[in-house]
């Protein structure tokens, strides 16, 4: 369940893994697969993050092609998906006569780790809003194309939206750190500008933010999701878990968690992070004692 790789979103890499060891690039994950795009690689990272994270860090092969059958994911579209996990550094292959097993890297653990504390921690609205805003002004030459596309996607994966060219804004002033990390990353810090200002108008801030962020998208996502997941108990538990997580965790890098004040009076989010919550902790027994099931040993 990843949230913010580094070499896609957040331009840093993990630490060494000992003392004094210098840093280590992240292994590449595009932005598509830690948004939850579908797929057999997305869910994978889903798998791994809800059970193989949580557990002993390990996974045979069998068991997740025993899952992935479930999924409707076929067997060779599964082993390409480990494979290319493996190639990008995030899991390491280990035989076992004539099984694999696949073990998470340090990488991964760190990735998984910071994924599951955003998608789990997320719950819509931001509360206690005290009205400031964060705004980035950076100017990138037409160019530039990188540096644009670097701006866009991780500015938007932080939550910020867009007010024109060069103009980023967000409710939420503790990113900055965050924000200056993504300028660094598109090489563009030295000339941007940061503010932290509360707005006095002209026009109604409701407008204002219907320009930066297209809410009503996320609203009809939010209602897709209620109507896919507020059924009754499934049948196989482990699947629909699977399911449960690989859709909700989509939206920590879609909704920007605005304060409610700046909500539609109609906004599905707390509904559905509350149905996320309820249907995650109903089935989470069930679908760990069905996949450490699947994983043993013997």
């Amino acid at each position: 369940m990843p949230a913010t790789p580094a070499a896609e979103l957040g331009g840093t890499g993990p630490a060494g893994t000992g003392p004094g060891a210098p840093a280590a690039p992240a292994p590449a994950l595009s932005r598509r697969h830690a948004a939850g795009a579908p797929g057999a690689r997305g869910l994978l990272f889903t798998l791994l993050g809800e059970f193989v994270l949580t557990g002993d860090g390990t996974a045979w092969t069998s068991a997740v092609l025993a899952v992935f059958t479930r999924l409707g994911i076929e067997e060779k579209a599964t082993r390409q998906a480990l494979m290319r996990t493996a190639a990008a550094g995030w899991l390491d292959a280990e035989k076992t006569g004539r099984r694999t097993q696949w073990r998470l890297t340090v990488s991964a653990h760190r990735l998984l780790t910071d994924g599951a504390e955003r998608i789990y921690s997320f719950t819509g609205p931001a509360p206690d809003w005290d009205g400031r805003w964060l705004l980035v002004s950076a100017r990138v030459p037409d160019s530039d194309r990188r540096a644009r596309h670097v701006l866009r996607t991780r500015l938007s994966w932080a939550g910020f939206g867009s007010l024109g060219p060069g103009l980023w804004i967000s409710p939420h002033p503790d990113r900055e750190a965050e924000a200056t990390q993504v300028l660094r990353a598109a090489g563009v810090a030295d000339g941007a500008q940061l503010f932290v200002a509360r707005r006095s108008g002209l026009a109604d801030v409701r407008d204002m933010v219907a320009a930066a962020w297209d809410l009503a998208a996320i609203e009809e996502q939010y209602e897709q999701f209620i109507e896919e997941f507020r059924g009754r108990a499934p049948e196989d538990v482990l699947a629909r878990q699977v399911e449960l997580v690989h859709a909700w965790r989509r939206f920590p890098a879609i909704d920007p968690a605005l304060p409610r004040e700046l909500l539609p009076a109609r906004w599905s989010g707390l509904t559905a992070a509350r149905l996320f919550a309820d249907r995650h902790q109903c089935w989470s027994a069930a679908a760990q004692r069905e996949w450490k099931r699947l994983n043993r040993t013997d």
